[in-house]
């Protein structure tokens, strides 16, 4: 009985001493645990600031675009005006007045940023148009024919699709 109270005696020992590393074994993982999750809020602090810094700058930037998407509304409609004072004639005061208007209008909106998209004679791009029908006709399949309503980028984004009317190529017989 003494010889096996003897040899518990050493793995109580060691027992002890296996506590005594074991406490500063877990204070350094946790130390190295709240190290690494601090770093990680960090960098999720500076990309959140990135993010945040971006975004408030495409809000700036983009900030007229509902403005000129009305505009841009307007604009079809005085070029519909435009083209019934034109039936009257070229020189019609009418006409030349509303001519000058368009202008300085275009200008105002070329300076913001609003560029017209140029369809016809193009191939179609499903990203700048949208096609609202096909027609035979001489041009190779898939180019624009027609522009039923011009689009618009804003700075470097759609605005607005341009709707064409898309060759469907030469009429078959």
């Amino acid at each position: 009985m003494n010889s096996s109270a003897r040899s518990k005696q050493p793995s109580a020992a060691a027992a002890s001493g296996a506590d005594s590393e074991d406490p500063m074994a877990g204070l350094q993982a946790d130390l190295d645990r709240f190290r690494d999750l601090a770093l990680r809020s960090q960098a999720d602090f500076e990309n959140f600031k990135k993010r945040a810094a971006r975004e408030k700058e495409d809000a700036v930037k983009y900030a007229n675009s509902s403005l000129l998407q009305r505009l841009v509304s307007i604009l079809d409609n005085f070029e519909l005006g435009l083209a019934a004072a034109k039936a009257e004639g070229e020189q019609s005061p009418v006409y030349c007045g509303m001519v000058l208007v368009q202008k300085q209008l275009n200008d105002l909106l070329e300076e913001n940023g609003l560029q017209p998209i140029e369809a016809e004679g193009k191939k179609f791009d499903p990203n700048q148009h949208e096609a609202i029908a096909h027609e035979p006709s001489e041009s190779p399949e898939g180019t624009v024919i027609r522009q039923a309503r011009r689009g618009y980028r804003f700075k470097d984004r759609l605005l607005r699709p341009a709707r064409v009317v898309v060759s469907s190529g030469p009429a078959k017989k």
